[in-house]
C-alpha cells in the first residue's frame, strides 16, 4: 500500500477511508470488560456529563471534551486538530475502539500532546451526528460507528472513518494501517501541508452543505454549534399545523 507516497500528492485521505471498509473484515474481538472501580483512575472532563455514554468513558487516559465551544476554542489558539468520536452507549465496536486505544495510555498520551478530542454521544446530539455522517459519505465513505473524524480546529471535516484497530494489520496481503499509525500521518500531513488540508477541508464542507441543503435549511458547516440544527427545526415548524396537529400543506419553502 503505498500511503507514504500518497501523503505528497493528498490522497492520504482516500487511504485512511478505506479503513472504514476493512474494518468490516476483521474478526470481532470480545466486547470491552467494565472497569473495577479501583482501576478507574483520574476522570477527565466527561465525568461532569449526564449521557450514559460520555459517562463510560470519563475514566479514559483520553483528555475528552464534550462537543461545545471550549474545544474549539483550544484547538484554534494551539492550532491543532480536533479529533472527534461518536458513538452510543450499546455499540459494540465503539466499546471495542474504546478498549483497544482510548484506554491505551500510549495512545491517550498522543492524542493529548498533539490533537484536541471530542466525544459525542450521537443518541444526545442527533444533529451534530447528522453533519458528520453527511461529511463522511461526502469523502466517498460508508457510515458507522464509531464515526471518527479528523476536524479543521474550526470544524471542517479533514477525513474521516468508522472503527480502526489500534496496530496496522494484514489484510489480504496488505498492510492496513491502524489508528497509532493514522493519527501521525494526519498530524504530519497537517504540519506539512496545513494550507492543502484546509483548502480540502474547505471542498468537503461545502459538499456537506449542499447535501444537507437538499432535505433541509441549514447553516454553514463552519458554524459549529446549536445553530446547525436551528434550519430544519424552522423548517419543520412552518409546515405545522397549530389547529389540527401533524404537518400542514404549506407552501415549500426548501
Amino acid at each position: 500500500m503505498h500511503l507514504n507516497a500518497a501523503l505528497g500528492s493528498w490522497l492520504v485521505r482516500r487511504a485512511i477511508i478505506l479503513m472504514g471498509v476493512f474494518a468490516m473484515f476483521l474478526p470481532m474481538p470480545h466486547a470491552a470488560e467494565p472497569k473495577d472501580a479501583k482501576e478507574k483512575g483520574k476522570p477527565n472532563r466527561l465525568l461532569k456529563e449526564s449521557s450514559p455514554y460520555l459517562l463510560q468513558h470519563a475514566y479514559n487516559p483520553v483528555d475528552w471534551f464534550a462537543w461545545g465551544p471550549e474545544a474549539f476554542e483550544k484547538a484554534k489558539k494551539e492550532k491543532k486538530i480536533i479529533f472527534l468520536s461518536i458513538g452510543y452507549s450499546s455499540c459494540h465496536w465503539c466499546h471495542v475502539m474504546e478498549k483497544e486505544s482510548f484506554d491505551n495510555k500510549d495512545v491517550a498520551d498522543f492524542m493529548n500532546k498533539n490533537f484536541v478530542c471530542i466525544k459525542v454521544d450521537r443518541e444526545e446530539r442527533p444533529d451534530i451526528d447528522d453533519i458528520y455522517m453527511n461529511a463522511l459519505h461526502a469523502m466517498g465513505a460508508r457510515g458507522g460507528w464509531p464515526m471518527s473524524m479528523f476536524l479543521t480546529p474550526d470544524g471542517k471535516p479533514i477525513v474521516g472513518g468508522t472503527y480502526w484497530p489500534r496496530e496496522d494489520r494484514v489484510i489480504e496481503g496488505q498492510t492496513v494501517n491502524g489508528f497509532k499509525t493514522i493519527l501521525g500521518k494526519i498530524l504530519e500531513v497537517w504540519k506539512e501541508k496545513p494550507k492543502e488540508v484546509e483548502a480540502q477541508a474547505a471542498e468537503y464542507a461545502e459538499q456537506t452543505n449542499e447535501s444537507m441543503s437538499r432535505l433541509v435549511r441549514v447553516n454553514p458547516i463552519v458554524v459549529l454549534d446549536r445553530s446547525l440544527a436551528k434550519g430544519a427545526a424552522e423548517a419543520m415548524s412552518e409546515q405545522i399545523d397549530p389547529t389540527h396537529g401533524g404537518i400542514g400543506r404549506r407552501e415549500n419553502k426548501f
